[in-house]
């Protein structure tokens, strides 16, 4: 039975309102510059946290998307917003200005274009690096309908993370997400971002609390494992509003410790799993960020060994 939306959350659940002086200054630079952030357009429960901390999270090609995923809080339309051509530029800028040490950008879906923002993903990249040299980028990408050579543009770009969000189990698939994505379409990206570009670190991320079992979730991190995935994220889904699927259950921090531990099990190098953690998340990026220190470091020591990223 699903939880009424005037149940009280539990404690685990309940967190301060965001403020500080850098996260009022980066919310002024934001709107300043016409940015959107997936921290304000998602209702991120740790905005304040992320923002204070110096990671954000952007989406560019606009705030409309073309899909219509039952658990997601940004507009929907046939049609996305006109592309801003100068959308990378302002992000690099704000980057810059922000001085943050890790971002991540991404998009609502855009299959209105005709490559649906693949390359303007690897333009903003081209312009972060190019402007703030030091920020570790993650790119978090839409399914691109599954087409390997739209995969293989962002897969190239020179970001040091490239994410894919499988969303949820199969079996609630069909229920979560739009009707154009797909659990083995999911799969197939993140298998072609390893096909790609092999050095390239890749991640996922699952929301529970949509009516999943245990066992159903296990077996897909199983199904992230076997296409190599790196890094995951496991958090508890929160309604954005009455008109989005309700929540079925508040899952208690001890299953996300099991979670966690099987995940680690199966050879993850890294899972953030708690009813706080979203795709995005500044202790994952924190980790993320060591791990690329230590292979920057290897790759000093053996040239043959490099990471494998194509600008």
């Amino acid at each position: 039975m699903a939880i009424s939306p005037d149940q009280r959350k539990p404690e685990w659940l309940k967190v301060r309102p965001p403020g500080g002086e850098r996260y009022r200054w980066i919310k002024e630079q934001r709107v300043e510059l016409e940015l959107a952030t997936v921290c304000e357009e998602a209702h991120c429960p740790n905005i304040g946290e992320c923002w204070s901390g110096g990671t954000a999270t952007f989406m560019v090609l606009g705030s409309v998307c073309t899909r219509g995923c039952r658990f997601c809080a940004v507009n929907t339309n046939r049609n996305g917003l006109p592309v801003d051509p100068s959308e990378p530029e302002k992000l690099a800028r704000t980057i810059r200005s922000m001085g943050l040490n890790y971002i991540v950008v991404t998009s609502v879906d855009r299959d209105d274009l005709a490559d649906q923002g693949a390359q303007h993903f690897a333009d903003c990249v081209a312009a972060v690096k190019r402007l703030s040299p030091t920020t570790r980028v993650e790119i978090l990408i839409p399914d691109f309908r599954g087409d390997p050579a739209l995969v293989d543009v962002v897969a190239r770009s020179g970001a040091e993370v490239l994410a894919h969000n499988i969303e949820t189990i199969r079996r609630l698939t069909r229920t979560v997400r739009d009707g154009r994505c797909g659990y083995d379409q999911s799969l197939g990206v993140l298998r072609q971002i390893k096909t790609s570009n092999p050095g390239l670190l890749s991640k996922s991320s699952i929301m529970v609390g949509l009516g999943e079992s245990e066992a159903e979730v296990v077996e897909c991190m199983q199904d992230l494992r076997s296409v190599d995935v790196d890094f995951l994220t496991i958090g508890q889904y929160l309604r954005p509003s009455r008109k989005h699927l309700a929540v079925e259950e508040y899952v208690s921090p001890e299953v996300f410790d099991r979670y966690a531990e099987a995940g680690r099990a199966m050879g993850f190098r890294y899972v953030a799993s708690g009813p706080l953690v979203r795709s995005s998340y500044r202790a994952g990026e924190f980790f993320i960020s060591q791990v690329l220190d230590e292979q920057a470091e290897i790759n000093e020591g053996a040239p043959s060994a490099r990471l494998r990223v194509v600008g």
